[in-house]
């Protein structure tokens, strides 16, 4: 305890401050989010796997540093959690796939490197719906994760597991992926601060991939500054990603001091008409608009009338690139492999059918359709083109506005089994986040509020330009300072 607060209390700036007066140690902080774990996963299950062995040594090099008197990392003795799609070597990746249950990491992600040179702690790798496919973490498995504001629904999702880590406060910070609102969406219906930053702004080098085309790798955490410390870390180029862009990366915590005064938001208006959207998300997410205005930021409105598409197209381009990565599972190489095939065909075909979960086969059947002779052009040609369309269409908001603001989700978090046995109505989850995965651009989803109904948490997204995390963050902080938000879950509470 320090000053009537809990290691778990501490956000990662505050973890890392205490280390650096020597207050504690990062032996105890790793051995306080290991005790978390192990008092809180049974109900949530977080966690795929615990890293007991690899955070005790993580902080046995920072407590090292602190008694030679070296300076610290930025995220020294911190917490973290590791999405399961995410190579690191000593753990398994598994993306929640019984056809990967058993593969030992042989190198690791460069994200999830760069989080750890910056001195976090690996607690563990985090659950997720099978190899990214879902909106609710359900479709795992190795069974589905729950949400520490009500144990009965779901957590959002693909990301789920790393959104729970975070706000049940077993980790400080967490790593997602996002590839149509996998970190953003999860972060709305958990009442996390959730990150998806410009495609080719973090390597995707060691993320075992869905769409190569729309994934990145972003961070979970409590608070902004936290988040923007995170992707301080893991963004740059990386000459083992082609798709890792060179651009320079902002100072983001300066960003946070900023305010908005002359920022220009633009709330997408056309964006609160669509069907689903609940009528207590609208109007969280028009008080955010308002706060934002009384804090001296420009606020008018815009449509973005092609974004409604967005979804069809990414229901097309998403499981095409599916379909193409998967490929490789095949029970040859590595992987799950039946024992007793008769020939190679029946040992493709076997192995495969065991190893995928039923919204693993389901896109990829509709990627490989997609692509089939006689309706690619039909489908994915025109699904392209449709995305043209949306990019071209955030060009011209993003000439008249800084940031635009939407909701993250429809609604907040829906029970489990609710949308399980309709597809189409979980893929309507991510109908605000896909449209910027689509065009490139970042998000972040902040806490704007908690339904007056059910007491969960509703997010709001601030979308930026191309690179422009800071104006993104800047936003997003301001509205976090004004709202001064208690997003801590019953399940903490307790």
């Amino acid at each position: 305890m320090m000053s009537g607060r809990t290691i778990a209390d501490m956000t990662a700036v505050e973890v890392r401050d205490a280390i650096e007066r020597k207050e504690v140690s990062a032996r105890e902080v790793a051995e306080a989010a290991l005790a978390r774990v192990e008092e809180l996963d049974a109900h949530v299950h977080a966690f795929n796997q615990v890293c007991p062995d690899l955070a005790l040594q993580a902080a046995a090099r920072i407590d090292a540093m602190v008694a030679a008197g070296e300076a610290l990392p930025p995220l020294a003795g911190v917490p973290a959690g590791i999405k399961d799609n995410m190579n690191l070597v000593g753990t398994r990746t598994t993306c929640s796939s019984r056809i990967l249950q058993d593969y030992e990491s042989v190198y690791t992600c460069t994200a999830v490197q760069r989080l750890l040179d910056a001195g976090a702690l690996p607690v563990g790798k985090c659950n997720l719906d099978e190899f990214a496919f879902g909106s609710s973490t359900e479709n795992s498995a190795f069974g589905p994760t729950r949400n520490p504001w009500d144990l009965e629904r779901v957590p959002g999702g693909s990301s789920g597991g790393s959104a729970a880590a975070v706000a049940a406060r077993m980790v400080a910070v967490s790593l997602g992926s996002d590839t149509g609102g996998s970190i953003r969406q999860p972060g709305a219906l958990t009442g996390t601060v959730a990150v998806k930053p410009t495609y080719g702004r973090v390597s995707r080098y060691g993320l075992v991939a869905f769409a190569s085309s729309l994934d990145q790798i972003g961070p979970f955490a409590r608070t902004v500054e936290d988040a923007a410390l995170v992707l301080q870390a893991i963004a740059g180029k990386d000459p083992l990603d082609a798709t890792s862009v060179d651009e320079p990366v902002d100072d983001y915590r300066a960003a946070l001091d900023a305010g908005v005064e002359g920022l220009r938001v633009g709330l997408v208006t056309d964006m609160l008409d669509i069907e689903g959207c609940a009528a207590e998300v609208r109007e969280a997410v028009e008080g955010a608009a308002r706060t934002l205005a009384a804090l001296g930021a420009e606020v008018g409105e815009v449509a973005l009338p092609m974004s409604r598409h967005g979804l069809s197209a990414y229901y097309i381009i998403g499981p095409a690139e599916a379909s193409s990565n998967l490929a490789r599972f095949d029970g040859i190489r590595y992987g799950h492999r039946v024992k007793d095939a008769e020939d190679v065909l029946d040992l493709y075909m076997r192995s495969r059918a065991e190893g995928f979960g039923p919204e693993s086969i389901r896109r990829i059947m509709l990627g490989t359709y997609a692509l089939s002779a006689g309706y690619y052009e039909a489908y994915y040609g025109q699904a392209q083109k449709t995305r043209t369309l949306i990019i071209r269409e955030f060009a011209e908001a993003f000439e008249r506005f800084d940031v635009l603001l939407t909701p993250t989700s429809p609604t907040v978090a829906f029970k489990l089994g609710e949308k399980a046995s309709d597809p189409l109505a979980m893929y309507l989850s991510d109908v605000y986040t896909i449209p910027l995965n689509l065009a490139g651009l970042p998000g972040i989803s902040v806490p704007v509020g908690l339904c007056p109904s059910t007491g969960l948490p509703i997010g709001a997204q601030i979308a930026a330009r191309h690179f422009d995390e800071a104006a993104m963050f800047r936003a997003a902080a301001a509205l976090e300072r004004a709202l001064a938000l208690d997003m801590v879950p019953p399940l903490v509470r307790k």
